[in-house]
C-alpha cells in the first residue's frame, strides 16, 4: 500500500509556513442538494507530485495552480491546525477555489486525548467557515498503521461518545460531520465501522463513503460496498471515488473493478446527492503515463458522465 494519509497529514504542519465561495445545503433527511461543484482532495495530488520527485505542500501557491488548471474547483485539503488555513485562504482565493470540505485526523478512542482532537477540530472549522466550509470529514486514527491489533470493545464504545460530540459541536457551527473509513475499520466484521454507525446520532455523523476502501478492506467485495450503502445511505454526506483495474488503483477515474453508474443511480433513487470528491489516488503498481493536471482533467469528465 503506498504512504498512508495520515502520515503525509502530519507532515504537513511544518510546511504551512512555506506556503467567496457557494455553499452546499445542509444536510436533510433527502440528502445534500444541489451540487455545485465537484471537488478533489490534496492527497490525490501529493501522490501524482511524490512520483515526480515533487513536494505538493513546498510550493502550495504553485501547486493550487496546476490544480486549478486541471479545471476542478473544489478543493478539499487535509489540515492539522487553523493556522493551516489561515495561510490557504488568500491562495484559495488567488486561484478562484472553493473548499467546501475538509479532512482532519482526529484521536477519539483514547479519553485522555480526545478533548484535544475536539478543540484542535473546532478551532479549523471555526477558522474555515468564513471560506463556505460545510462538510468536515474524519478517520479516527487507528492503534496503529499496518499493525494487526484491532481497539478494544471499551475504546470503541469511547470512540463513538467522542465522535457523535465533535458531530454536535460542528452541527451547533451549521456543518455536516462525516465519517471516514480505510481499510483497518472493516477488519473482524467490520465492527469498528458499524459501532460508529449505530452508536451515534444521524443528526450529529454523516458518512464520507471512501468507495474504493470500503471495496478493498472488504476483499474487494462489490456486494460488501452495495450493502453498506443498502444499510447506511441516507447517511451519505459525501463520496471519495477512486477507481481500479483488476484491485491495482487507476491513474485516472473511469471504468473498472467498481460499477460507479450502479452506485450513481443507487443513491439517486434514494433520493441522495452527496458532495463529490475525486480521490484518484496513485500506488507503485498504478500505470505511469500522465501527468496530474491532464489525469485530473480526465476524472472529472468521467465523473461528470456518471453523477451529472
Amino acid at each position: 500500500m503506498t504512504a498512508n494519509r495520515r502520515y503525509f497529514l502530519k507532515s504537513l504542519g511544518s510546511l504551512a509556513a512555506l506556503c467567496s465561495v457557494g455553499s452546499v445545503a445542509a444536510r436533510s433527511g433527502t440528502g445534500l442538494a444541489a451540487r455545485p461543484q465537484i471537488a478533489c482532495n490534496q492527497y490525490t495530488w501529493h501522490t501524482f507530485y511524490q512520483r515526480q520527485g515533487r513536494n505538493w505542500s513546498a510550493n502550495l501557491d504553485a501547486s493550487l495552480a496546476d490544480f486549478a488548471k486541471s479545471g476542478l474547483v473544489g478543493y478539499e485539503p487535509s489540515v492539522n491546525s487553523a493556522d493551516e488555513i489561515r495561510t490557504l485562504a488568500p491562495l484559495l482565493k488567488k486561484h478562484k477555489l472553493e473548499m467546501h470540505s475538509l479532512y482532519v485526523n482526529s484521536t477519539l478512542h483514547k479519553a485522555d486525548e480526545a478533548g484535544k482532537t475536539l478543540e484542535t477540530v473546532t478551532a479549523i472549522a471555526d477558522a474555515a467557515r468564513p471560506l463556505g466550509l460545510k462538510i468536515v470529514v474524519t478517520n479516527p486514527s487507528p492503534i496503529g498503521w499496518g499493525r494487526a491489533e484491532g481497539k478494544t470493545d471499551d475504546q470503541l464504545a469511547i470512540q463513538a461518545t467522542n465522535l457523535d460530540r465533535l458531530g454536535a459541536e460542528l452541527k451547533k457551527r451549521g456543518m455536516t460531520l462525516a465519517y471516514h473509513t480505510h481499510d483497518v475499520e472493516m477488519r473482524n466484521a467490520a465492527r469498528e465501522f458499524h459501532h460508529m454507525m449505530l452508536a451515534t446520532d444521524p443528526d450529529h455523523v454523516s458518512l464520507c463513503l471512501d468507495v474504493h476502501w470500503i471495496y478493498r478492506g472488504s476483499g474487494n467485495s462489490q456486494v460488501a460496498l452495495f450493502d453498506i450503502v443498502k444499510l447506511y445511505g441516507k447517511r451519505i454526506a459525501e463520496l471519495h471515488l477512486r477507481q481500479s483495474q483488476n484491485g491495482v488503483w487507476s491513474e485516472t477515474f473511469g471504468e473498472g473493478d467498481i460499477d460507479y453508474p450502479r452506485l450513481a443511480q443507487t443513491l439517486k433513487a434514494i433520493g441522495i446527492r452527496p458532495h463529490l470528491v475525486l480521490e484518484q489516488c496513485i500506488e507503485k503498481e498504478s500505470p505511469n503515463t500522465l501527468d496530474a493536471v491532464t489525469a485530473h482533467r480526465q476524472d472529472l469528465q468521467y465523473v461528470k458522465k456518471v453523477f451529472g
